[in-house]
């Protein structure tokens, strides 16, 4: 990828514009290159990146796999000195690889103040060039700091569907294992390989907690089926030791909390067929 230009450097030595990005890496500098003309880059992934005149891309030697040029790619290179932008180093290494219109926004600025560097060679040892470098290592900290940005409110996009997803498939298996007494938090977790500290996080996230979740699923359980045995053919106590309740009284107890009656009263009431409690539960945590 070479460049039109010489290698030149400015006057205070703050930006350089050099002929290609080297094999070797260079901790201590920054590449930063400018497409002259239309391009298309490759990813790793083999899928394709078209770029206009003006469009930038931080170049790192030590990943050059990351994107892939074909031979009639032209830009101008620019390197700059890591400790001039006042960023730290792992934010810099983060965005290796990443593009940037040069046709808007921020990308924008600092492509035409490179343009502008590029093009005039008084600027690159008079005074004025030396602000105008100055003025575009300020911008390109910057639009670091907006390139990590953008990534890392992606990273959470992709972190909350993941748990989403982790989630529903947690409340699935929860449903299917109801009637087991020892269906714990520490029993959920190591059935879905994550940690009990992660699993208390999702259900927190969603507003409640595991064991809310799973007392009012076995509760939603046992209401629905007292209320198919108005005879009462099967007793309380069963009910509640099907649906993982080990204590007959502290099953009382729950119920009467989540619907304002007891389980005796809620079967009297459904066999009367004159009414039914309310439904919202009202389970303390």
């Amino acid at each position: 990828m070479p460049t039109a230009e010489p290698e030149t450097t400015t006057a205070s030595g703050c930006v350089q514009i050099v002929s290609a990005v080297p094999d070797e890496e260079n901790q201590e500098v920054l590449y930063l290159g400018m497409f002259d003309r239309r391009s298309v880059a490759t990813t790793w992934d083999g899928d394709e990146v078209y770029l206009e005149p003006g469009d930038l891309v931080f170049c790192d030697p030590g990943r050059r796999h990351s994107l892939r040029f074909g031979d009639d790619c032209r830009m101008t290179v620019f390197r700059i000195p890591r400790c001039y932008l006042g960023v730290s180093e792992s934010y810099l290494d983060r965005v290796a690889g990443a593009t940037v219109r040069g046709s808007r926004g921020l990308g924008a600025l600092v492509s035409d103040l490179l343009s502008a560097l590029a093009a005039e060679a008084e600027f690159r040892t008079s005074v004025i060039g030396d602000r105008l470098a100055r003025s575009a290592m300020d911008l390109v900290a910057v639009l670091v700091m907006e390139l990590l940005e953008t990534e890392t409110t992606a990273e959470a996009s992709s972190v909350s569907k993941a748990g989403n997803e982790m989630l529903l498939r947690i409340r699935t298996y929860i449903e299917g294992h109801l009637m087991e007494p020892d269906l714990s938090p520490e029993a959920i977790a190591r059935a879905h390989h994550i940690s009990v500290r992660y699993l208390h996080k999702l259900f927190q996230n969603d507003g409640t907690t595991v064991s809310q979740w799973v007392r009012q699923r076995r509760l939603d359980a046992c209401r629905h089926e007292l209320s198919r045995t108005p005879n009462r053919r099967i007793t309380v106590a069963a009910v509640a030791h099907r649906w993982g309740f080990s204590s007959p009284a502290h099953f009382s107890r729950t119920f009467r909390d989540a619907y304002g009656m007891s389980p005796s009263e809620w079967q009297t009431l459904a066999a009367s067929g004159v009414g039914s409690p309310v439904t919202d539960a009202r389970v303390a945590g």
